[in-house]
């Protein structure tokens, strides 16, 4: 087997050869990639249940669609994103010149994914790396056992090996592999980890996108149809056992509200799992034993009431979808992301106050607010600051290729999805070409240097309208 060095200049050598260059190489990949996917669903999803105990349902609609939706969205505008950009502003001194954008690839880049998406947020990034004319090495998730083994199988078959390839392993190879020296890291994951991604990074001056999470607030205020938000609010926070960066991890709302939405939060719980959610084949499980201790600890230690679920069991890693009221600031499980079916409810009595609040802590990777009031959900959205935003529902915004998925602040720095993803993988090359005309303007520039000529190439050189008869852009 290949050392990490000897698969990086593999690939590096591939790249140095422009053999990634060209729209229809990276179509033929992107369609190879396609092909991967719809040709092993079913590997796929057997994988994802064996690791996540993921329904199939989840499996298709997080994992799977999602990844060919990304793909589908790329191959249809890939000759778009690689052309030229030519609306570049000009002055009257480079009026004549060509004057142009291109977007080109960064070179040998590292994806690093995730275990709660342990698919998707491996293969997502892949897809804009290949559409930017990248080559790539993939690290998925070691927790994910199983996806990672299929992901190592597979991605050979598929993609050229030359230019695109899988590194396994635990937290000691991947700090191995950080020591190399690549032309964009991708990370998806912890804050903790994300830190040690940067440090790796600094020798090489990489640039680094960093894909986090945080504690994500769904802010429910004002007139609102509750049936229909307990629906929406169980469904995005208990997806994937509330195992996504982009879950609402707590709640805020007034005392009346929070009345209000605990019965209907009951009975859309037993709507969906059944009295015993543990026995629905719709109710994943925590990931490994070690996650299961962690968020049993942080519900132990919370002085929060527990309402509604509680219940759980070691040996399946089972957690029930859980809520809690009467919690504070300052509780355990305040401190930090949840990332597990445990649902706070904070109570507030303004949204002043709800605003205040959420502008306290980090800037979430998602806010999410639900109202009938169409000014209730502008006036927050309009004074706070998060990642992404989503008004009366949750988790689907980050399924829309054309919106830029990405955190703000700690919880992460960078885009992509769709468009974004490519902008991400690319460099924004300045290019100018030059004329030999108008040689009577750039002489002004030429020594010897006069207060004569410095006034007119400062006419010549400005950007303010009809400054010389024309227009900034052309």
């Amino acid at each position: 087997m290949a050392s990490q060095s000897e698969v990086i200049d593999r690939l590096r050598a591939t790249f140095r050869s422009g053999v990634t260059f060209p729209e229809q190489f990276r179509m033929t990949q992107l369609q190879n990639l396609l092909s991967l996917v719809e040709e092993n669903e079913q590997l796929i999803q057997d994988a994802l249940h064996k690791d996540l105990h993921k329904p199939k349902f989840e499996s298709v609609l997080s994992e799977i669609q999602i990844t060919l939706n990304d793909l589908y969205f790329a191959m249809e505008n890939l000759r778009t994103w690689m052309q030229p950009e030519y609306n570049i502003g000009k002055n009257l001194a480079t009026r004549m010149d060509d004057c142009f954008i291109r977007r080109e690839p960064l070179g040998v880049v590292l994806i690093i994914g995730a275990w709660n998406y342990p698919l998707h947020l491996i293969l997502l990034p892949l897809v804009a790396a290949i559409a930017a004319g990248n080559c790539a090495i993939l690290k998925p998730s070691e927790i994910c056992q199983a996806t990672e083994q299929l992901l190592a199988e597979l991605i050979p078959k598929y993609l050229s090996q030359d230019c695109y390839a899988v590194l396994c392993g635990g937290a000691e190879d991947t700090k191995s592999l950080l020591k190399n020296k690549f032309d964009h890291i991708f990370y998806t994951g912890s804050q903790v980890v994300a830190r040690s991604i940067l440090l790796a990074a600094a020798p090489h001056l990489t640039p680094v996108t960093l894909e986090l999470g945080g504690k994500s607030p769904c802010f429910i205020y004002g007139h609102i149809d509750i049936q229909k938000a307990a629906k929406r609010l169980c469904w995005s926070k208990f997806f994937n056992t509330g195992q996504s960066c982009v879950a609402p991890d707590y709640v805020l709302c007034t005392a009346q509200t929070r009345d209000a939405l605990l019965p209907a939060l009951q009975e859309t719980l037993r709507t969906f799992y059944g009295p015993d959610p543990g026995a629905s084949l719709d109710m994943g499980r925590i990931v490994t034993p070690r996650h299961w201790r962690r968020l049993m600890d942080m519900l132990e230690k919370s002085k929060g009431k527990v309402v509604i679920g509680g219940e759980s069991r070691e040996e399946d890693r089972y957690i029930a979808p859980t809520v809690l009221v009467d919690v504070q600031e300052s509780d355990a499980l305040m401190q930090e992301e949840i990332f597990g079916p445990i649902l706070p409810i904070l109570t507030i009595e303004s949204l002043e106050e709800g605003i205040d609040y959420i502008n306290r802590q980090e800037k979430p990777l998602a806010l999410y607010v639900f109202s009938d009031e169409t000014s209730v959900v502008t006036t927050v959205l309009n004074n706070t600051s998060s990642g992404g935003f989503c008004g009366n529902d949750g988790i689907v915004h980050m399924a829309l290729p054309g919106l830029p998925f990405g955190g703000v602040g700690a919880s992460g720095m960078g885009s992509y999805h769709g468009r974004w993803g490519f902008e991400t993988f690319s460099h924004r090359r300045g290019c100018m070409n030059r004329s030999w005309l108008l040689e009577r303007v750039n002489i002004l520039r030429y020594p010897p240097y006069s207060d004569y000529n410095l006034g007119w190439l400062r006419w010549a050189t400005t950007f303010k309208k009809n400054s010389w008869g024309g227009c900034s852009v052309m």
